[in-house]
């Protein structure tokens, strides 16, 4: 009898090749836990707005892959409003010796997390229970290399939250739709007055889904 979830995994793996993205079986199989765990827990609560597996894989962990092969090596991350996850913990299973960090407002998302990392077994990965203003305050913010952004925010407010997270130099990673030239319209004021320059607009295309989407690299100028 064939294994559904190897052919799924088989999928990603081939899915994520086309958009250079190469997939040890080791990552395979931590996302097939992964995907498994997600899969168990949207049964019982409002997790994901994916319908099927084969969704959850394209839409959300292969989506939530896409930046790995632009991003420099840094040693830590911070995901905002990181859900289920995404793209932190696909990003996370990328790059082993990478810290994450993941910022979290639900309780009931923060308990599948912490059930994420006990079956996966990652290493160095915290998970923030609380909004952004009073996990870090004004007094307690540390400067991040790299902090990442899914489907949190229009593109200002995205700023206006993650900016002041990132160090100098830092990259934040923003995922944007078909329209990102109009979201860096809207969002220019905001952009300009953190200090942020635009250093490259990654377009791509799903696999099996109509429409351009975009990875936004935002870059921290040094003071």
């Amino acid at each position: 009898m064939s294994n559904p979830l190897a052919g799924e995994i088989d999928q990603l793996g081939r899915d994520a090749g086309r958009l250079g993205i190469c997939l040890s079986p080791r990552q395979l199989r931590l996302l097939g836990i992964y995907l498994d765990v997600l899969w168990e827990w949207s049964r019982k609560m409002n997790l994901i707005g994916a319908s099927t597996r084969a969704r959850v894989l394209e839409e959300l962990i292969l989506d939530s892959l896409v930046p790995h092969a632009h991003l420099p090596d840094a040693r830590r991350l911070l995901d905002v409003g990181t859900g289920a996850g995404f793209p932190g913990i696909p990003l996370k299973i990328c790059r082993p010796r990478m810290v994450l960090h993941l910022v979290e407002s639900n309780s009931k998302k923060v308990s599948f997390l912490r059930e994420v990392i006990r079956r996966t077994r990652l290493e160095e990965v915290d998970i923030f229970h609380g909004r952004m203003e009073r996990v870090f305050t004004p007094a307690k913010k540390p400067g991040y290399p790299l902090v990442t952004a899914r489907a949190v925010a229009p593109l200002g407010k995205m700023v206006s939250w993650c900016a002041p997270m990132l160090a100098r130099g830092g990259l934040l990673v923003a995922f944007q739709g078909e329209t990102v030239d109009a979201a860096l319209n809207e969002a220019r004021k905001e952009i300009d007055g953190r200090r942020l320059s635009v250093e490259r607009i990654i377009p791509y295309t799903l696999p099996r889904k109509k429409g351009r989407r975009h990875i936004l690299l935002l870059r921290r100028q040094g003071e």
